[in-house]
């Protein structure tokens, strides 16, 4: 991962730089203490990730973020502050942040956020290049290759850990989304038919019925993902499942009903979610 450093405070930038050459985490592309300059080269440098402090004298860290993000969309934003207020932090994360970590930085903190965003880069790139090859094939082309030497209830198991994760095992669509998940794995369903209702027809003599189970069961990870967010921005499953098998800008806005400030949450993209649902479970 190439990574750019953006701090006022050179002792904060050598520390981080050790942590991630000393754990091997990628490639320092630049460093920079004036966030002014650094707003152009990073723009040029084109960082997979930028860590960014809030609090600087030529352009504080938001305004840096949003205005960052316009060239480099795709780009996963780490914010470091002493702040912590919660409207400071809810900005950030409106303006483009993918994670806010308080100083002082804590190497085993900072070390895992790297690493869970990389996971998320990588699984994005894999999602984009699937996308791009059946957009060029066109036709009929499989969706996933089915992995032939995987055991079926090895993956099974993998599929609940991730449910368990979310805090949905329990749900019956569960078992229902494995059975859906799985189809398209075999090569049962290619691109052009990976919608739920062509799905559950294929395999229920009840197909409203498995699609309304589906839905509550994605809709209850929502909710729980969200509170997870609500309680710790940066616990492991938030962290690796809010802007994967959801939209994080839905993720913000169930969070934002939880706290009462917003009348409606957010929405589940079904797609989305089984889509990176089985690219997690088979880099797994």
């Amino acid at each position: 991962m190439k990574i750019y450093i953006v701090d006022d405070d050179t002792t904060v930038i050598k520390m981080i730089e050790e942590i991630v050459l000393d754990s091997g985490l990628g490639e320092i592309v630049g460093t920079c203490d004036n966030s002014l300059i650094a707003l152009d080269e990073a723009c040029l440098l084109k960082p997979e990730i930028l860590i960014v402090d809030l609090l600087m004298p030529e352009l504080d860290g938001i305004t840096f973020v949003e205005r960052f993000k316009r060239t480099c969309p795709e780009s996963k934003c780490i914010m470091i502050s002493q702040v912590s207020s919660k409207k400071i932090v809810g900005d950030a994360y409106d303006k483009g942040i993918t994670f806010f970590i308080s100083k002082p930085v804590n190497k085993k903190e900072i070390r895992q956020v790297i690493i869970n965003l990389t996971e998320q880069i990588t699984l994005e790139a894999n999602l984009k290049k699937i996308r791009q090859v059946l957009s060029i094939d066109g036709a009929t082309m499989s969706f996933y290759e089915p992995n032939l030497q995987s055991n079926e209830q090895d993956v099974e198991k993998k599929f609940k850990m991730i449910f368990s994760r979310l805090g949905i095992l329990g749900e019956v669509g569960c078992e229902e989304i494995i059975k859906l998940c799985m189809h398209v794995m075999h090569g049962k369903s290619d691109r052009s038919t990976l919608k739920l209702k062509d799905l559950s027809r294929d395999l229920s003599e009840n197909p409203k019925a498995m699609e309304q189970r589906v839905r509550r069961a994605i809709n209850k990870g929502l909710s729980n993902i969200a509170n997870l967010g609500i309680e710790d921005y940066l616990n492991e499953t938030f962290v690796k499942y809010a802007n994967t098998l959801f939209d994080f800008d839905q993720v913000r806005l169930e969070m934002e009903c939880i706290r009462g400030k917003k009348s409606t949450g957010g929405k589940i993209n079904i797609k989305k979610f089984m889509d990176n649902l089985i690219l997690i479970v088979e880099d797994m």
